[in-house]
């Protein structure tokens, strides 16, 4: 396996991966406790629609899907604040609308000849170098956030009503929230596809709760394990020739399971 490090295209794959597994394991974590999973499967499904309309107006795709995603999120951030009894129906719409946009876009555009499994369940193996100073850029400013409003966004996660009555900008912290799920998922698209992203958002964080008692503990956990499963799928993806993105949730499925079988050492 080790040999395999010297070509540049397995570099990348190993960086973008682990950028990934950062982006994941903090934003995640966040997704995790405040029970928004569906709204960030929404969020990712929606995004597909970014990527037909780049390619039938012949633009950079990642530029036209980040504006395209983070659009439809900060609609979907909207709703669930001020008519959430509806919230799962908008939601549920926007997904389904931005998915068939997509395909619609691809379908018209005359030329068309991209690689629609690459953009379902990632190309972590076709990643390019710039991609991988965008997802450094985006990893360092999530970090950046993450500590400027660790505080509100803490007291938000577990308990809403009393951080709007300590004057905390819940609603301006749910909208920054809801942006960066956005611009994550477009970063991970290109590790594990729009179809599987979700997982990478959720699994991990999910394991690390069981065995966590605070929230930067968590969101360090989330990530540690992020990178373990991706290096570890990777690694099966090379050795038995397997799509990649593919392999890394499998590997995180299994890890997913097999955590009901230990004790949780939080509560223990």
């Amino acid at each position: 396996m080790m040999e395999v490090l010297q070509f540049e295209f397995m570099q990348n794959a190993l960086m973008a991966g682990l950028l990934a597994s950062l982006i994941c394991g903090i934003i995640g974590t966040l997704v995790v406790v405040n029970r928004i999973v569906f709204i960030s499967g929404g969020i990712a499904h929606a995004s597909y629609g970014g990527v037909g309309l780049a390619f039938y107006l012949g633009l950079p795709v990642l530029p036209v899907t980040t504006a395209f995603t983070v659009f439809a999120a900060l609609i979907m951030a909207s709703v669930t604040l001020r008519a959430r009894e509806r919230a799962d129906t908008v939601i549920g719409v926007i997904w389904a609308a931005g998915m068939a946009l997509g395909i619609i876009l691809l379908d018209i555009t005359p030329g068309y000849n991209v690689d629609l499994m690459s953009y379902l369940f990632g190309s972590i193996l076709a990643v390019p170098r710039s991609d991988i100073w965008l997802m450094v850029g985006l990893a360092a400013l999530v970090f950046v956030i993450i500590i400027a409003f660790y505080r509100g966004f803490l007291v938000m996660s577990f308990d809403e009503e009393f951080a709007r009555s300590r004057g905390v900008p819940v609603d301006f912290l749910y909208f920054l929230l809801i942006t960066m799920i956005g611009l994550s998922v477009v970063m991970v698209i290109r590790v594990v596809g729009l179809i599987l992203v979700i997982a990478l958002l959720t699994i991990p964080p999910f394991i690390a709760e069981r065995y966590s008692r605070s929230l930067d503990t968590m969101m360090i956990v989330s990530t540690l394990l992020s990178a373990a499963f991706t290096v570890t799928g990777l690694a099966l993806s090379y050795i038995t020739d397997i799509t990649s993105g593919a392999a890394i949730i499998a590997v995180a499925s299994v890890c997913f399971f097999l955590s009901f079988l230990l004790p949780c050492k939080k509560n223990g």
